[in-house]
């Protein structure tokens, strides 16, 4: 949501020279990454091309990935490095080629929250820390939502590119989404069919160099809302997960390298046996730095509960039932804070 009817940009005070940060972008002490981060990093699976002969050791792989983790690297996926490549280019020039005016006729709608277009600001909360990041966030699935004339006409396949990751990225998660499935024990299609038709955004994230990174953030501590986060990064990195008490950084692979984060309505879904992956974005004071995140999301009209097949008497649902909906509308309003807002719904023992 973009609050301010005076959009101010952070690549626009970026690009100003400041020596200092504005306080709304200063994160509280507890917040900010001064504590050394992990030299480990997350898994990394190669799917051999969801080659059905080496279905079982990928399956397990990926159960282990998300019952310890939540999040891991995927290669050998399908989707060709060119097509990775040219949605990360596209994002790059329509941040460092375009002027602030050509973009600003995408602004975000100031009224809406969570609404199609480039823009900073995403919560309603008037008094949080902002992220020190610019975005330009894509309706993409269902087909009904996807409207390309919303989305900027420059570089000349801009859209074209868009839709193409949209449809092959989509592909993947109802993949992956089907081997997490399988690894529980349930139906190929289990997870999907209970998470529905895919209500897939595409947000390309621009962090300009910050002169004080101590103090920032690129994107706070938070756990998506959706069911799965599928996301490219560029080779600078500053993403990073937290594992055990310590962030680890998601260091950047390359190549045809995707990072998969299991999100909230799969943890409740899981029955809290796959966690949620909490992540946030550092800045630098060098450079630049892009990332790809594709969420695929239920309906606002889905009701998220644990699967039956995975409570009983001795293993009772741990989350109560919610509406997709109001999950969002709670996220937007309050603030994610970590893993508030699924905290919330977890039932009394």
């Amino acid at each position: 949501m973009e609050i301010s009817a005076e959009p101010i940009r952070v690549q626009s005070l970026a690009q100003a020279g400041l020596n200092q940060v504005p306080p709304q972008y200063i994160q509280p002490p507890q917040h900010r990454p001064n504590r050394p981060s992990s030299s480990t990093n997350i898994p990394l699976i190669n799917l051999f091309g969801l080659d059905p002969t080496r279905r079982d050791s990928v399956r397990a792989s990926i159960g282990q990935a998300c019952r310890d983790w939540g999040a891991f690297h995927v290669t050998n996926h399908g989707i060709p490095d060119s097509i990775v490549d040219a949605i990360k280019r596209a994002g790059l020039t329509f941040f460092n080629d375009s002027s602030v005016e050509d973009k600003l006729k995408y602004a975000c709608d100031p009224s809406s929250s969570a609404s199609e277009g480039y823009g900073s600001r995403m919560l309603e909360k008037d008094d949080t820390v902002l992220d020190w990041r610019d975005y330009f966030d894509h309706h993409t699935l269902p087909l009904r939502r996807r409207n390309p004339t919303r989305w900027p006409h420059f570089p000349a396949d801009y859209r074209q590119v868009v839709s193409e990751y949209s449809d092959r990225i989509a592909s993947l998660a109802r993949e992956l989404l089907g081997l997490a499935s399988e690894s529980l024990g349930l139906e190929t299609r289990r997870l999907e069919e209970a998470v529905g038709e895919f209500w897939q955004n595409i947000t390309i994230s621009y962090y300009p160099p910050c002169p004080q990174p101590e103090l920032t953030l690129g994107l706070q501590a938070h756990s998506d809302f959706g069911a799965i986060t599928l996301l490219v990064q560029d080779e600078v990195g500053g993403l990073e997960v937290l594992k055990d008490g310590e962030w680890v950084p998601v260091k950047p692979l390359g190549g045809d390298a995707i990072v998969v984060l299991l999100a909230d309505q799969t943890e409740i879904m899981t029955n809290g046996k796959y966690k949620s992956a909490q992540h946030r974005a550092l800045t630098n004071s060098n450079q630049a730095r892009l990332s790809v995140a594709t969420f695929h999301d239920p309906a606002k009209t889905v009701k998220a509960s644990p699967a039956s097949e995975l409570t009983s008497a001795s293993t009772p649902p741990l989350y109560r039932e919610v509406v997709y909906g109001d999950y969002v509308s709670s996220w937007y309003t309050k603030g994610p804070e970590g893993k508030r807002n699924i905290d919330a719904l977890l039932l009394e023992p």
